[in-house]
């Protein structure tokens, strides 16, 4: 008895994976013929109205299509609408403002026939809003750093004079002895200037 069982359930699989061969033979087969009607489904991405677009059909969806007519004809009325209904977006984003053009389109058709789509667009195509703005930014980085670089001087300018000032504000004493009045006086001065030191004499400085 349980030779048997194994018998049938060895030929049970065997004939269950040639019903799957023979059904994906007649999925591609399927595919084959749609792609003959419409190119764009399930080939990548092709040009319509100069716009990349990429249509995709879930294999799963195609398998439902084969055993239900209506929902076939659901989803070739569709696939037929698609270059007009790209048509339709080019026509109508060109009429926003600035003028911008569909970049690229894409079209999914999901397991239960939901059909999502994604389409991109610019009003920059050759890039010359792109570039311009990069320009700018590069011009308004370079003048960003010359003005760091012009503040940092000019707090090590305001260092250097709050140091100079700071040595000027010490107080010192300055004494000279000598014989000749006039001469004692010039050599003061001379220190105070700092051009020599007294002669006979010191240089004090107290801060």
């Amino acid at each position: 008895m349980k030779e048997d069982e194994n018998c049938v359930n060895g030929d049970y699989k065997q004939l269950q994976r040639l019903w799957e061969r023979l059904h994906k033979y007649c999925v591609n087969d399927y595919t084959k013929y749609l792609q003959g009607k419409y190119s764009y489904m399930n080939t990548g991405t092709t040009s319509m109205q100069g716009v990349p677009t990429t249509v995709s059909v879930s294999g799963v969806f195609l398998k439902k299509c084969m055993n239900d007519p209506e929902k076939a004809k659901y989803l070739e009325e569709n696939l037929a609408a698609i270059p007009d209904s790209v048509k339709s977006l080019c026509n109508s984003v060109k009429m926003a403002p600035g003028s911008p053009v569909v970049t690229y389109a894409t079209y999914k058709i999901d397991d239960n026939g939901n059909i999502s789509m994604m389409s991109g667009s610019t009003n920059d195509p050759d890039g010359k809003i792109a570039r311009e703005n990069a320009e700018r930014k590069a011009k308004e980085k370079k003048a960003a750093e010359r003005r760091k670089e012009k503040k940092a001087a000019e707090e090590k300018a305001a260092e250097r004079r709050a140091e100079r000032k700071e040595r000027m504000e010490g107080t010192f004493t300055v004494s000279a002895t000598g014989t000749d009045v006039k001469s004692i006086t010039q050599n003061i001065v001379a220190a105070v200037s700092g051009t020599s030191s007294p002669t006979g004499g010191s240089f004090d400085i107290k801060a």
